[in-house]
């Protein structure tokens, strides 16, 4: 599995440590930056990444900035792009279970390394659960996109 991971400054250490321990578990990572702690716009870094993503290159992503807001809001004006902001492994699980979410976002001040890593192994892990109620949602996602793109 490819995984497409940036960050800002504000991430650049939980960045570190998450590519670290994915490297260690087998995956295969494009780190898009931030490269050290200097000032960088989660913008510069977050949009590369997700493209990655929606060409096809990547088959996840994974965001860190100081709040993860940022990068949230950033990564989901990308036509199919579904970012979730996860605080916890029950917010990472249903974000994948029931909305598809195919990008992860970490909040780099607030989230400790080793609940991160909790977070993303169960983002990783856990498939959508292609239920119908889910479906009809995620397509309504993909309408509007559509709309909006088109218009």
């Amino acid at each position: 599995m490819n995984i497409a991971v940036a960050s800002d400054h504000a991430g650049f250490e939980l960045k570190r440590y998450v590519i670290g321990c994915l490297v260690d578990k087998g995956f295969t990572v494009e780190d898009f930056g931030a490269f050290d702690t200097n000032p960088v716009d989660y913008i510069d870094t977050g949009l590369p990444a997700v493209q990655d993503l929606v060409s096809g290159r990547s088959d996840l992503g994974i965001l860190i900035c100081g709040t993860g807001q940022g990068m949230s809001i950033i990564a989901n004006k990308v036509r199919g792009i579904r970012a979730a902001l996860c605080h916890s492994v029950e917010f990472a699980r249903l974000a994948r279970e029931h909305n598809d979410a195919n990008v992860l976002v970490l909040a780099g001040r607030y989230t400790g390394e080793e609940l991160a890593m909790e977070i993303v192994e169960t983002f990783i892990h856990t498939a959508f659960s292609h239920e119908e109620r889910h479906l009809v949602r995620i397509n309504k996602i993909r309408e509007y996109e559509q709309l909006t793109i088109d218009n």
